[in-house]
């Protein structure tokens, strides 16, 4: 009778101890979870090297051009994060455009709201502008953003870039210039008038952020400065002529297409 209740208990023990085993184990070889960092992106202007003076006529671009800023304000969007597992991380949690101004000191801030899984990254890409397929009219109702609105005759949306100026022409008068880019338009004929439009061209296009490779740490928050060489935007592979081109490129295509393939490099990516 003894040994019968002896072999119908040790089932139940040897569950016990299978349980309570686990449980230990549990608790003393845990399973490693994710680890996650934030980026912050700052943003910098300058000419030759130097930090941007607006409104001064000290410059002088590739082509020869003495020209000054005065305002300059872009977009960036669809910013993604190349890490060397070859898995990426798209910003677009509760944010995916950002908007710059070189005149309000806020927007030259970019904090991402996205954890950023942590480990070694190679590359950081970006749109220069507003992709395509996100540059709708209307999604920006308020001030500032809502100020980069493009005419809807032209192809609506919002300007990728505004920057106006002035530059010394060659009769030596100062006189302004708009370096807008946004959408183009195809004309048929020779003119611009709007009513001979035929198609419209996207001008935002990507960029590789050169030295833009980097190590995130769980919990660290990474700062990357964002530095945008004006100067770069008037000379490779292009050189930019303002006497040639005149002081707006809105309806004019070719111009656009020359600022866009000059972009390529204007950016550099430094770590702190």
């Amino acid at each position: 009778m003894f040994d019968c209740f002896r072999m119908r208990r040790t089932p139940f023990l040897l569950l016990a101890l299978l349980v309570i085993a686990s449980s230990c184990k549990k608790r003393t070889d845990p399973v490693p979870g994710n680890t996650y960092g934030t980026i912050v992106f700052s943003i910098e202007h300058v000419v030759n090297g130097q930090q941007l003076k607006e409104n001064e006529l000290i410059y002088t671009n590739a082509a020869g051009n003495q020209y000054m800023i005065s305002d300059l304000a872009w977009f960036i969007s669809d910013i993604t994060f190349y890490r060397h597992n070859g898995t990426r991380t798209v910003i677009g949690e509760t944010k995916d455009i950002f908007y710059v101004n070189e005149d309000i000191p806020e927007t030259k801030t970019m904090r991402f709201a996205d954890a950023i899984p942590a480990g070694v990254y190679d590359s950081v890409t970006l749109i220069f502008g507003i992709s395509e397929a996100k540059n709708i009219s209307y999604i920006f109702q308020n001030p500032p953003e809502s100020d980069m609105s493009w005419p809807e005759v032209l192809g609506g949306g919002y300007h990728n870039m505004m920057m106006n100026g002035k530059w010394k022409d060659t009769t030596g008068m100062v006189v302004p210039f708009n370096f807008h880019l946004g959408t183009g338009q195809l004309y048929h004929g020779s003119n611009y008038n709007v009513d001979s439009i035929y198609a419209f061209i996207p001008n935002s296009f990507a960029i590789v952020l050169p030295g833009s490779s980097f190590e995130l740490a769980d919990k660290q928050q990474l700062t990357l400065r964002l530095t945008m060489h004006i100067d770069r935007w008037f000379d490779n592979p292009h050189q930019y002529d303002h006497n040639f081109w005149g002081g707006a490129i809105m309806q004019n295509q070719p111009a656009m297409q020359m600022v866009k393939e000059n972009g390529w490099d204007v950016f550099s990516v430094t770590k702190y």
